[in-house]
């Protein structure tokens, strides 16, 4: 894979997470491309356009967790494309009682962007990622770059080592 630059056609940084992340893959010497597409930001169609199996696609979704210490805390939780997060074992994970999706305005702040385009990395400290083991499944994995027009393809195993997230069943 190669590393276009910031300002390749398609790659230009619409929002600051856009720049973080393209930042961190490229100072992290990460293997990916950009490619970009129509606006898209459900799992399903996105994985289409980018011409690759579900399995493929990192589905990023904020979830809130309540009960235990602190009372409530917030997670990034990544499960491959055709999968779903499992909120219970999150919960379980995290030593609380319950999870749910977290409010739109919640997830949308901490994660920089906006909901569809959530990546599967955090530049907030108020943000824990958990990461499924079937998301290494495939050498590659797919998500929209912070924007619904432009997606990362990036090495699973630089993925791994960059964001570096806690890797337990969270898918149902």
């Amino acid at each position: 894979m190669s590393a276009p630059a910031v300002g390749a056609p398609g790659g230009q940084a619409g929002t600051d997470t856009t720049g973080l992340l393209l930042r961190l893959l490229r100072t992290g010497g990460a293997r990916y491309d950009l490619l970009a597409h129509a606006p898209e930001g459900q799992t399903a169609r996105a994985s289409e356009l980018r011409g690759h199996p579900l399995s493929a696609a990192a589905k990023c979704m904020i979830v809130t967790v309540t009960g235990g210490e602190p009372a409530e805390r917030h997670i990034l939780a990544v499960v491959a494309g055709h999968q779903r997060v499992d909120l219970s074992r999150v919960a379980e994970e995290c030593g609380g009682r319950r999870a749910r999706l977290a409010r739109l305005e919640v997830a949308e702040t901490l994660a920089g962007s906006v909901s569809g385009t959530i990546i599967p990395f955090t530049f907030s400290d108020e943000l824990t990622v958990l990461a499924d083991p079937a998301l290494f499944g495939e050498p590659t994995l797919y998500f929209n770059a912070a924007r619904l027009d432009l997606s990362v393809a990036l090495a699973s195993d630089d993925y791994r080592s960059l964001a570096n997230p806690k890797i337990v069943p969270i898918a149902l």
